[in-house]
């Protein structure tokens, strides 16, 4: 028996009100964007036709939070790049990485607000504003080594995948990975088992 706590159902009708079957209320996409912020779980379905919308709303949630001033977080460079890769043959990998380093970004989220409060208190042009971002990038470099060396590893194809990228990437990976590190790659490897024996089985 598990006390899993089960996501809460809204239902989406066809004038767009959101109703929360938990709470027995009307609901916004903000308020579903506050319940989101802390931590609460949700599934979206269609009235009528009974279809899963969450990933539809979520999408929806960000482009109304882009909107607003001052909130916008996805950058028109990374835009473009995600969407050269619809149609790509990397693009089974892509949910896995953004999944992946969206993840590592949350569990160091304590370490650069503690490194930004500095920043922000003095010169933006002072030593700890470059340290900050010259640490957030090193970060994004490590997630991209430790995501080609779990690409080489697993090696669907009987290659390695990671390929020049990956010996870079392999490179520039710190020398002693924590248990936790390779436990997470272990998760990581195993859902993208599921994902293309899903799509092995399509074909």
């Amino acid at each position: 028996m598990t006390n899993e706590k089960k996501p809460v159902t809204i239902k989406k009708y066809a004038n767009r009100r959101l109703y929360n079957t938990g709470a027995s209320a009307y609901v916004t996409l903000d308020d579903l964007a506050e319940m989101v912020k802390h931590g609460e779980d949700f599934v979206v379905y269609d009235a009528k036709s009974g279809d899963e919308i969450t990933r539809s709303v979520l999408a929806q949630i960000i482009f109304e939070q882009e909107g607003k001033t001052g909130q916008n977080l996805l950058p028109i460079r990374f835009l473009r790049q995600l969407i050269r890769f619809y149609g790509d043959s990397m693009q089974m990998f892509v949910p896995s990485y953004l999944e992946f380093s969206i993840e590592r970004l949350t569990k160091d989220s304590q370490k650069f607000r503690e490194q930004l409060d500095i920043a922000m208190s003095g010169n933006p042009l002072a030593t700890p504003t470059r340290q900050m971002f010259q640490t957030m990038e090193e970060q994004a470099r490590k997630n991209m080594a430790m995501f080609h060396e779990a690409l080489d590893m697993f090696s669907p194809f009987g290659a390695p995948m990671g390929g020049a990228i990956g010996e870079a990437g392999k490179a520039a990976a710190p020398a002693g990975k924590s248990t936790d590190d390779l436990s997470e790659m272990r998760a990581q490897l195993a859902e993208m088992q599921k994902r293309i024996d899903n799509i092995a089985k399509k074909e």
